[in-house]
């Protein structure tokens, strides 16, 4: 219980003061008009108290990422909790703070055109495809596991439930974010907290007894530790709680609603933050609720290492009716909340690609409609394949985003390295398990860590390369101008 206590007050005071760190790092400017007043439209550009946008931005990008990524990663044992408070602290938060406050900077635009900006074409063609894939494949991920759900609760059958959810979806992405998102998501948001905190409520109260992170803890706790290694699979196991790519793409959307720059480590570090205590809770609640870790992992290959299960056994038993009604809510309203905000950021994305103005609801649907025929098409495919890919590419995502944040900083002559830091160690993470996973080359671990710590370094070196190159510009920019002076 000490562990978890820990790392909980580690999460919050990395927001206190980490985050503070971040803030002056990047250099809010309370005065600067934000997007959603200079360029509010009605649509997507809508002024919005913060309260609701944090919680609207929780809902968006935890769906069910901090719960089922959460009890997958717990399959470890508590060498989990390690990377949910440090990956949240040093890595996710700054990944959001940054991606939420350059789409500010830069007049609400999507990540591709932020990371275009700072690494160049190349980087904004191909995060224009990359992205809107991720978002797609995010989509998909989000309908059919709450069909699949609704079907076994209801009988009704999936494919119609994939069809009523899908509506929903172009509904949702259509509107304007204030009539529909804006209502009704800030209370599920704030469900999803209090469905985190009865939980951890009742294992503080019930006697429960959470792992301790001691010397014989700190192992590969896993019921097959040879074909599944902490690194680097813990680290694409657990995203949502640690550091996601997916809420670079989510971010933009509440960047074009804040009407103050000083809201942004509340609404973008602070949700991150969140996230991270939801993670460590059914973490926790997944180590413990069975009888160990060994025990979780007998349950989940029993069940077919079916997440929702647990989630439904854990909130039942925990919570009572309560517990049950929440539990549906997160395992049904969450993943499809954040499915459909997906396919709004997708929507936008390709509408910043084209500078296609999406002020017209006619414009809308041309994107729209067959974003989603693509989207009804991809539910047809394996539901394991397309999830085991979207948690790679998730975190590839997440990398870029962090060594574009990283070269701003280089632009404004500011240090980096709280930045390339963590990029170098994800670009070894999500290089490592392409090179090592059954979906990827299927290298063995011997070669393959070693060629993820190579692409590392040389990633670190050629930032370092260019950023010399920006900085001695920058410097010889500035000698001409004081020599006109």
């Amino acid at each position: 219980m000490v562990t978890f206590f820990l790392s909980i007050a580690a999460l919050i005071i990395g927001y206190i003061v980490y985050g503070k760190f971040v803030e002056r790092k990047f250099g809010v400017d309370p005065e600067r008009t934000t997007p959603a007043i200079e360029l509010e439209d009605g649509v997507d550009f809508v002024p919005m108290n913060w309260r609701k946008i944090f919680l609207i931005q929780f809902l968006n990008i935890a769906g069910l990422g901090p719960i089922f990524g959460a009890i997958a990663g717990a399959l470890w044992g508590p060498v989990a909790f390690l990377w949910i408070v440090f990956g949240c602290i040093f890595a996710g938060g700054v990944h959001d703070y940054f991606s939420g406050m350059l789409s500010v900077r830069h007049d609400g635009a999507s990540i591709p055109e932020v990371v275009g900006k700072y690494l160049g074409p190349a980087f904004k063609n191909f995060m224009r495809v990359f992205s809107v894939v991720l978002l797609v494949l995010v989509g998909v991920v989000f309908i059919k596991g709450p069909a699949a759900i609704l079907n076994g609760l209801t009988g009704f059958n999936v494919t119609i439930l994939i069809g009523a959810i899908f509506l929903y979806y172009i509904l949702a992405t259509l509107i304007p974010i204030d009539k529909l998102i804006g209502k009704v998501y800030p209370f599920f948001g704030l469900c999803l907290l209090i469905m985190a905190v009865g939980i951890a409520g009742a294992l503080v109260f019930g006697g429960y007894s959470i792992p301790e992170l001691i010397p014989a803890n700190i192992a590969n706790m896993h019921a097959a530790p040879g074909k599944y290694p902490v690194y680097p699979l813990l680290f694409i196991t657990i995203a949502c709680g640690a550091i996601s790519g997916f809420h670079s793409t989510q971010s933009p959307l509440m960047a074009r609603c804040m009407t103050n720059e000083n809201q942004g480590r509340k609404i973008f570090y602070g949700t991150m933050i969140a996230e991270g205590v939801v993670a460590l809770i059914w973490a926790a609640a997944a180590m413990t609720f069975f009888g160990g870790v060994h025990e979780l992992g007998d349950t989940m290959a029993v069940t077919g290492h079916n997440a929702a299960y647990v989630v439904n056994i854990i909130c039942n038993s925990l919570l009572g009716k309560i517990g049950g009604l929440l539990a549906i809510f997160g395992v049904v309203a969450a993943p499809i909340t954040s499915g459909d905000t997906a396919f709004r950021s997708a929507r936008l994305t390709i509408a910043d690609s084209l500078n296609f103005s999406q002020k017209s609801l006619t414009k809308r649907l041309i994107i729209t409609l067959p974003l989603f025929l693509v989207g009804f098409l991809l539910t047809q495919v394996n539901f394991a394949i397309i999830w085991r890919y979207f948690g790679w590419a998730n975190q590839t995502l997440a990398t870029v985003v962090l060594w574009t944040a990283a070269m701003y900083m280089v632009t404004k002559a500011r240090s980096h390295w709280f930045i390339s830091i963590p990029a170098t160690f994800m670009t070894a993470v999500v290089v490592t398990y392409i090179l090592i996973a059954p979906e990827g080359f299927s290298i063995s671990q011997q070669i393959a860590y070693p060629l993820g710590i190579i692409a590392a370094v040389s990633s670190l070196g050629a930032f370092l390369f260019v950023a010399s190159k920006k900085h001695a510009k920058q410097v010889k920019l500035e000698y001409n101008i004081n020599n006109q002076n």
